[in-house]
């Protein structure tokens, strides 16, 4: 019998183990150390960032008409799940993976000529503002305004949780029209603001991330945007968010896998190396057991994450619940991978100079955005399993 090959299945995997060694071969060229360092001193970590750029890493998803790599999420994937394996999670990488999408699928043609060159190399960025005080999960509920105003538009409104907006160039903006439905939603668009336009301001938000982006909390008081501020059409705005929301979640996902993965390095090492009346910690199962499961469900987190990927770049329907499966199981799997790791490490863990106890938050941050994991079993429920609607 003729085996059956798949020599396009051999191709991408060739391919993503090249792109992986490379990217592996950069971000550790820095480092965890590196990272460290720029967080405490509240920097940011620009000469990783340009590397990355510079490398053609950045947009990699972006289509080669305007610079990119002309991949897509399966080779971004593998991206930000490297440089954070190398003890670099950068959350920015996500906001990436948000924007350069929606605008590629849904902005007019200048907006693309405008902004995907930048985002491309890395020397533009955009800022994400979709989450509000009163508006977490329940998009719907935006209250953020854009009024027609002569040949453009006027903003009015404030958004939570607004990441790097002091590094960026410009905010994609959720608002929604002035007219509501009978159950008092509005329709939504999206707008590219420049962060210094006249009207808008921000304040940090304090977290226990350890992290070099700032989160912010912004306020719009009639902050005037022109009519080629708007992202594709007005008022289609919810589904354009999909070419950005189902990346996002990939993205996050690849974030926490990689973190998962400096966590299970770090702790094998520090089982096989560290003795105990002259034997190595890893050679008892009560140390060697929970790690080697941890591994296991960081194997099959970073299998769904890419298979979410995959799902994406062919625009199967099936990406929605499956970059949510991926975000959910990657969460999970980082934190068991990385207690563990400090459990390993004993004492030793909980020092900053080993580089585990500070990525603990990061990790945590995905059980609950983007979107919380309450969301994301309503969802399977809902739409996987065809139960009633819950909320």
């Amino acid at each position: 019998m003729a085996r059956v090959f798949n020599s396009s299945l051999v191709d991408t995997a060739e391919h993503h183990a090249m792109l992986r060694e490379n990217v592996g071969k950069l971000a550790g060229s820095f480092g965890r150390k590196y990272f460290q360092d720029v967080t405490r001193r509240k920097a940011k970590p620009v000469e990783l960032w340009n590397a990355l750029g510079e490398a053609g890493f950045i947009g990699v998803h972006v289509a080669e008409e305007y610079g990119g790599g002309g991949g897509g999420m399966a080779d971004y994937n593998v991206i930000v799940e490297e440089v954070a394996a190398q003890g670099c999670p950068i959350l920015s990488l996500v906001i990436g993976s948000i924007c350069a999408p929606i605008i590629q699928n849904h902005a007019s043609q200048e907006m693309k000529d405008a902004w995907l060159p930048g985002l491309a190399t890395g020397k533009k960025r955009l800022a994400f503002a979709i989450t509000e005080p009163d508006a977490g999960s329940n998009t719907h509920k935006v209250s953020t305004v854009a009024r027609k105003d002569g040949n453009g538009w006027s903003l009015n409104g404030n958004k939570y949780w607004t990441s790097a907006v002091d590094e960026v160039d410009a905010i994609m903006v959720v608002a929604r029209g002035e007219d509501l439905d009978e159950r008092g939603r509005g329709k939504l668009s999206l707008f590219l603001v420049p962060t210094d336009s006249p009207g808008i301001s921000k304040t940090p938000i304090e977290t226990a991330l350890h992290v070099p982006e700032t989160s912010f909390m912004l306020y719009f008081d009639d902050v005037k945007i022109p009519a080629s501020s708007l992202v594709g059409v007005e008022g289609e705005g919810l589904k354009q968010l999909f070419s950005g929301l189902n990346p996002e979640r990939i993205c996050a996902s690849a974030i926490n896998n990689g973190i998962a993965r400096y966590a299970i390095e770090k702790a094998a090492i520090q089982a096989g190396e560290r003795k105990v009346w002259s034997t190595p910690i890893g050679a008892h199962q009560g140390v060697s057991h929970p790690l080697a499961a941890a591994y296991v469900g960081v194997q099959q987190a970073r299998l769904m994450t890419a298979r979410a990927a995959q799902l994406y770049d062919e625009g199967s329907p099936e990406a929605g619940e499956v970059s949510n499966m991926a975000k959910f199981a990657a969460a999970d799997a980082s934190l068991v991978a990385l207690d563990q790791a400090i459990q390993v490490h004993g004492g030793n863990g909980m020092a900053l100079e080993y580089g585990l106890a500070d990525l603990w938050f990061i990790a945590r941050l995905h059980k609950t955005a983007p979107v919380s994991r309450e969301m994301v079993l309503n969802f399977f429920a809902q739409h996987s399993l065809g139960l009633p609607k819950s909320y």
